[in-house]
């Protein structure tokens, strides 16, 4: 038994060597990934059959007690008998592939041991098969393991050979055989069928973290890619940033070279072949034109298929990038030869279009989103109230008979109030002193208007002039106190207009002496549009919301009645303001 059980484990390293080179095959993936279809359930039912056919051969002929260690076999006689390693590949299919791949690697191992003949054929023909239906039924308590535990795979190894002994004694023709039999082969066996399936589980669990960190290095490769190039994809696809991400992957891929396109023509080539490319070539090769249509990836695996043909470049990836759905341009990368594309580098490519597909959109809904932005708060900070105008309108008709001067005057005050007002605008931001020059001449206009009835105090503080504000944004709030908290004072109105730097912002104070804000309509006044006869409801909620689009909720207008009569508008401006504020600004 000892001399057995040695040349077993003997046989058993050739075999573990052969199942070294089994789990080198890269459709064992979809075994791991439990990606089993009809095709490849025959071709792995094969492979394991053919590994237990290769398990019987590394086995050891017995005849009597009498071990034979000729590595070499042929049938054998009614005496002899093989302690053989054939329901390794038999109980390993059945656990990775399931309960078909096990009875058909059991089928064609059992197959092959009948044909071998001796004492056991009928025994081995029949328990094969059964073992690799049993061990499949027993895989579907682990599926929560992609690979079995060895330590789990050791037991169930065990079961396989004790399995064949039991028939052994069953079927056997000659009981007293079969129990000698039993007594020679059966723990040697046991033994070594036991640890070839844990060891063979412990490589199939190796193979699996090898391909769990070849696959977190390629997403963090891809990753990291996908963030350098992110500063250029902003920009769209164009000459410039096509050249850049065309350089930065030839950089981090080491391929032959790269090559950016839109859907037409060439935006840029890095590498080889850089000098038979210029920007703006049109596409020529049938698998770029089928990529762009189908948006799929191609693999050019010659020459031919190549566009530009070079003598240094044999193979190409060519990957779809995308647009909000629709293909953008191409990314192709050159290999020297078609060997070089493997499959980690088709799930690289596969990866890095994906990522800058996503980037090129996002991009895109950004850019469009601080157009629309853009958009909105011109519209708001270009209306004019029309009583104000009406109103004005009037009291130069009035004017022209009693103070002819005066209306001259308040003419040229509205003309330059109204060509301020075209001028600034235009910008998203203007400065202080802009703004406080736009404001004089409405203050101009209104004093005339009012004469001694309002009277208008303006602290400025001079470090503050050069500061940006959104245009017309003091204009509506003034309007406010004149229209509303003072329309009802026949003399000693007064607006107070106070602007002064506080640590790391400009805070701004207007308030009057007038009657104040009714208390239903202080908190909704410039959080929503109130029309009322006077308009002024709808400028000031234009003024907070382009307040809170350029820069956040910490500038919002903050409006309160005072203790001594009137009302407040307070609100702040930053010194500083961060990039997404910025891009929004222009």
């Amino acid at each position: 038994m000892e001399a057995l059980t040695l040349l077993l484990f003997e046989r058993m390293g050739i075999l573990l060597m052969v199942a070294f080179i089994l789990t080198r095959i890269p459709m064992l993936r979809q075994l791991l990934d439990r990606k089993m279809s009809i095709r490849s359930t025959i071709y792995f039912a094969c492979i394991f059959g053919l590994f237990g056919i290769f398990g019987t051969y590394a086995g050891v002929v017995t005849e009597n007690g009498v071990v034979a260690s000729s590595f070499l076999m042929s049938p054998l006689s009614d005496n002899q008998v093989i302690a053989h390693s054939a329901l390794v590949g038999v109980v390993i299919g059945g656990l990775m592939g399931g309960p078909i791949v096990g009875v058909g690697a059991g089928v064609i191992t059992g197959l092959h041991l009948f044909a071998m003949g001796g004492f056991t054929a009928l025994a081995s023909g029949i328990a094969a098969p059964l073992t690799g239906l049993l061990a499949g039924g027993v895989a579907r308590f682990f599926l929560q393991e992609r690979v079995i535990s060895p330590a789990k795979a050791i037991f169930i190894g065990m079961f396989a050979p004790i399995f064949l002994m039991a028939v052994i004694l069953i079927v056997a023709p000659d009981p007293e055989q079969a129990i000698a039999l039993v007594d020679t082969i059966g723990i040697p066996m046991v033994l070594t069928n036991s640890i070839s399936i844990a060891i063979f589980t412990t490589m199939l669990r190796v193979v699996f973290r090898e391909e769990e960190r070849a696959a977190a290095y390629e997403t963090q490769r891809a990753l990291h890619i996908a963030e350098a190039a992110l500063p250029h994809l902003n920009q769209g696809l164009n000459f410039e940033s096509a050249e850049a991400i065309a350089k930065l992957l030839l950089r981090e891929l080491k391929t032959a070279a790269v090559a950016i396109t839109d859907r037409d023509s060439i935006l840029a080539h890095a590498g080889i072949g850089a000098n038979q490319r210029k920007r703006g070539e049109k596409i020529q090769s049938e698998l770029s034109h089928l990529a762009i249509q189908t948006g799929q990836l191609q693999i050019a695996n010659s020459h031919e298929e190549v566009q530009p043909q070079h003598p240094l470049l044999g193979a190409a990836i060519i990957v779809p990038i995308k647009q909000v759905g629709r293909v953008a341009g191409l990314i192709k990368l050159y290999f020297k030869k078609p060997q070089e594309i493997r499959s980690v580098e088709i799930v690289l490519a596969q990866g890095l279009g994906k990522l800058i597909s996503y980037q090129l959109s996002a991009a895109m809904h950004e850019n469009m989103a601080g157009l629309m932005k853009e958009s909105e708060l011109r519209v708001l900070h270009s209306q004019i109230n029309p009583h104000f105008l009406f109103n004005t309108l009037n009291s130069i008709v009035s004017l022209i008979r009693i103070a002819p001067d005066m209306a001259r005057h308040i003419t040229t005050q509205l003309s330059n109030f109204m060509r301020l007002n075209i001028k600034i605008t235009t910008s998203q931001k203007i400065t202080l002193q802009q703004e406080m020059s736009h404001l004089t001449a409405y203050l101009e206009i209104i004093q005339i208007r009012f004469q001694d009835q309002i009277t208008v105090h303006v602290e400025l503080d001079p470090d503050v002039e050069g500061f940006m504000i959104p245009p017309v944004t003091l204009q509506p709030l003034i309007e406010n106190c004149v229209q509303h908290g003072l329309k009802n004072r026949v003399s000693g109105g007064q607006i107070r207009i106070m602007l002064k730097r506080v640590d790391d912002h400009v805070q701004i104070v207007i308030e009057d002496n007038g009657s104040g804000i009714t208390p239903e309509t202080v908190h909704l006044l410039g959080n929503i549009p109130m029309s009322s006869s006077e308009g002024n409801g709808i400028g000031v909620y234009n003024v907070n919301q382009r307040l809170i689009g350029l820069f956040g909720d910490e500038s919002k207008l903050r409006i309160e009645n005072r203790e001594e009569g009137g009302s407040r508008f307070t609100f702040r401006i930053p010194l500083f303001i961060d990039e997404r504020q910025r891009r929004v600004s222009g």
